[in-house]
C-alpha cells in the first residue's frame, strides 16, 4: 500500500472499530441504566451499590459484544490466549467500574446531590469517562491485533521500501508505525 493511500486507510479502520464499539457501548449504556434505575426505584438500594450491579451487568453483555462483533477478527489461536484477553478484560472493566462509580460517589455522598435525575445525569457522565478509558485499553491491551501488519520502510536502497511484519503482540496503532528490523 502506497504511504499517501495508508492514512486513509487506517483511519477509515478506526472509524469502523471506533462505530462497532459504539453499538456495544450503546447496547451497554442501555443495560447499565435500566438496571441502576431497577435496582435502585424498585428494590430500594444505595445509588453506588446499585450502580456497581447494574456496571458489572454491563460488562458482561459488553465482553460478548466486543468478542464477537467489534473485535472478532482479532480471535485468539489457544486457550490460554483466550484467558489472557478474559483477564486483561476483567482487570481493565474493573477499573473502569472504579471510574464510572467514583463521580457518581462523589457526586452522590460528597455534594449531596441524591435524587433520581441527579442520580442518571451523574451516572451518564461517569460511562462517559470509563467508556473513554475503556475503548483505549481493550484496543490496546485486550483485543490485540492478530496477525502481522505489513508496514513498509523508506530505508532501502534501490527506492524500493522492503516489508516487514510486525509481531502479533504488538498492539495495532493507526497514529503509529513500528518498524521491526533484524540487527
Amino acid at each position: 500500500m502506497s504511504g499517501r493511500h495508508a492514512v486513509p486507510s487506517r483511519l477509515g479502520g478506526l472509524y469502523r472499530e471506533v462505530a462497532k464499539f459504539g453499538v456495544v457501548g450503546i447496547s451497554g449504556f442501555v443495560v447499565n441504566l435500566a438496571i441502576f434505575n431497577l435496582i435502585r426505584n424498585l428494590a430500594q438500594w444505595q445509588t453506588v451499590r446499585a450502580s456497581v450491579l447494574a456496571t458489572a451487568c454491563a460488562i458482561m453483555t459488553n465482553y460478548l459484544g466486543l468478542r464477537y462483533f467489534t473485535y472478532r477478527d482479532r480471535g485468539q489461536e489457544s486457550r490460554s490466549s483466550r484467558r489472557r484477553e478474559l483477564g486483561l478484560f476483567a482487570f481493565f472493566s474493573a477499573v473502569g467500574l472504579v471510574i464510572e462509580n467514583a463521580v457518581l460517589y462523589a457526586t452522590t455522598y460528597g455534594f449531596g446531590w441524591d435524587g433520581t435525575l441527579a442520580n442518571n445525569v451523574w451516572k451518564f457522565v461517569g460511562i462517559g469517562i470509563a467508556t473513554l478509558f475503556r475503548f483505549w485499553s481493550y484496543r490496546t491491551w485486550v483485543f490485540g491485533t492478530s496477525g502481522g501488519e505489513p508496514v513498509p520502510t523508506a530505508d532501502a536502497p534501490g527506492g524500493e521500501a522492503p516489508v516487514h511484519h510486525v509481531p502479533p503482540a504488538v498492539p495495532a496503532d493507526p497514529f503509529l508505525t513500528v518498524s521491526w528490523e533484524k540487527t
